[in-house]
């Protein structure tokens, strides 16, 4: 019998641990653990933070379906790693916490034969002064929770401005590393849609602040994409798209502090600078959670399995930007010291920036940290979970399934404006995430045909859709499996 034990529920967590449940047999024991109880579509918190859906609907329980389909589940978080046991435990663990629940409080050693962290990134706000959801009039819709308090900071702005307020609202980057522009973007351009649905648009001043050093980077160096029979980089779409909705912009933007109504941000230049704002939703930096490893004789061992983030098959080898390559991103996800341990999604190190690093004239690093969200984390994941059912069916340990960013699309739908008929969505396909410059040499690293941009109302109702389907998906209804990542 085989202990596989997932470490978070979120997509590549959920991910991985239906599939191992779904293909291995009930002598084999699959166990989550995850501080959080419910299960949230993240990729909806957008139209929580507009008030267009109530959070109730992009998430659910996580304890009664993971009882029902034969899933462990303990609503702890994991403290620290213990990949060779201890003097008392001759097998791996993980020392967990529990934070919920008769148990709160105390700590039990979850003892496994494969692992996967799937622990997703810290939330790393502390990393700038003052940028605090729900204070100094900042705000975030990184979880269902944050997204309700923006909705709530929102509704009231507009409410004033029914009544006659002029207001300034900023949308973007909180840090000079942050990733996960698509999230702010898809954003700003619902609050837009929502001031013009309240009648109040005319009152509004909206600039978008963000790390990038053009539109449309989106921590992905940007793209060169077909759009319709032409030929256009993401930067001239996202202006076109930011000019019909009279968006202003802020780039190459490093923000360092925020103070009530205040940001105050460095730009690539060393310029000290500072945007007022009545309304602001800022994403924050990400970070690893700050776990320790130690060894069977309690010898601290964190950077065997730690860079922030855990280390994979990536080549971690430092090298100028010029000799970066697609070839150092990983395939496999499994750390090269513990072939048991695996980490999707977020959860592994990358091994450097996607989009180009620049430094300000005073020297602080001003770019996006590259994303690996939506659909990467549940490839990967299912990717990880493959792995980890051929190796315990076929007895050895395999690397037959592989899957790098590099080699790797995705499509992202970026929501413009909710509505049946009103609505519009911005679609963007990439191939591969990481662009590849010796492969795709005069097309921005990219194929063109299977990267492309689209723009209406079909790519609102599409990102609709896929709301449905992919809770559907989540909570293990007949034939999920049949439906892609």
């Amino acid at each position: 019998m085989a202990t596989i034990l997932i470490l978070g529920a979120g997509i590549s967590g959920h991910v991985a641990a239906s599939h191992l449940r779904r293909k291995l047999s009930k002598e084999h024991q699959v166990v989550v653990v995850s501080p959080n109880s419910n299960y949230q579509w993240i990729p909806s918190n957008i139209w929580v933070g507009i008030g267009r859906m109530k959070s109730k609907e992009i998430l659910f329980p996580l304890a009664p379906l993971y009882k029902k389909k034969g899933i462990d589940f303990k609503q702890a978080k994991a403290i620290s790693f213990f990949p060779e046991g201890d003097k008392n435990e001759t097998k791996p663990y993980v020392l967990a916490e529990y934070v919920a629940g008769e148990n709160k409080g105390q700590q039990e050693k979850v003892i496994y034969d494969y692992l996967i962290n799937a622990t997703g990134p810290k939330l790393n706000f502390e990393a700038t002064a003052g940028l605090i959801p729900g204070q100094n009039k900042t705000y975030s819709v990184c979880t269902y929770t944050h997204a309700n308090h923006a909705w709530e900071g929102l509704n009231a702005l507009i409410q004033e401005m029914k009544n006659g307020k002029k207001a300034k609202i900023l949308i973007g980057t909180g840090h000079a590393k942050a990733t996960c522009q698509g999230a702010a973007f898809e954003y700003i351009l619902n609050v837009e849609q929502e001031l013009r649905r309240h009648k109040v648009r005319d009152r509004a001043e909206i600039t978008w602040i963000s790390n990038e050093y053009q539109l449309g980077d989106f921590g992905m160096d940007g793209m060169l994409l077909s759009y319709g029979s032409n030929i256009m980089k993401s930067s001239e779409m996202v202006e076109m798209v930011f000019e019909d909705r009279d968006i202003k912009w802020i780039l190459g933007a490093g923000v360092n502090k925020i103070e009530d109504g205040k940001t105050h941000y460095e730009t690539l230049e060393g310029e000290q600078k500072t945007e007022t704002y009545d309304f602001a939703m800022l994403i924050p930096s990400f970070s690893g959670h700050g776990f320790k490893a130690f060894d069977k004789n309690n010898n601290e061992i964190t950077d065997k399995l730690f860079k922030g983030f855990m280390l994979v098959d990536a080549d971690y080898t430092p090298k100028p930007y010029e000799e970066w390559t697609a070839q150092d991103w990983p395939e496999t996800y499994q750390n090269p010291s513990y072939k048991n341990i695996f980490a999707p999604g977020i959860a592994f190190a990358p091994p450097h920036s996607i989009s180009k690093p620049r430094k300000s004239k005073s020297g602080t690093e001003i770019f996006p940290s590259p994303p690996r969200t939506g659909m990467p984390s549940g490839i990967t994941a299912k990717l990880v979970a493959d792995t980890i059912i051929d190796t315990i069916k076929k007895g050895k340990n395999l690397q037959e399934h592989k899957g790098s960013m590099a080699n790797m699309g995705a499509a992202c739908i970026a929501s413009a404006g909710y509505g049946t008929f009103s609505g519009s969505g911005i679609s963007i396909t990439t191939f591969p995430i990481v662009p590849d410059y010796k492969k795709y040499p005069d097309t921005h690293g990219r194929k063109l045909g299977k990267t492309f941009g689209e723009i209406g109302l079909a790519g609102h109702w599409l990102k609709l859709t896929l709301h449905y389907v992919f809770m559907y998906k989540a909570k293990m209804k007949p034939f999920w499996w049949l439906l892609p990542e």
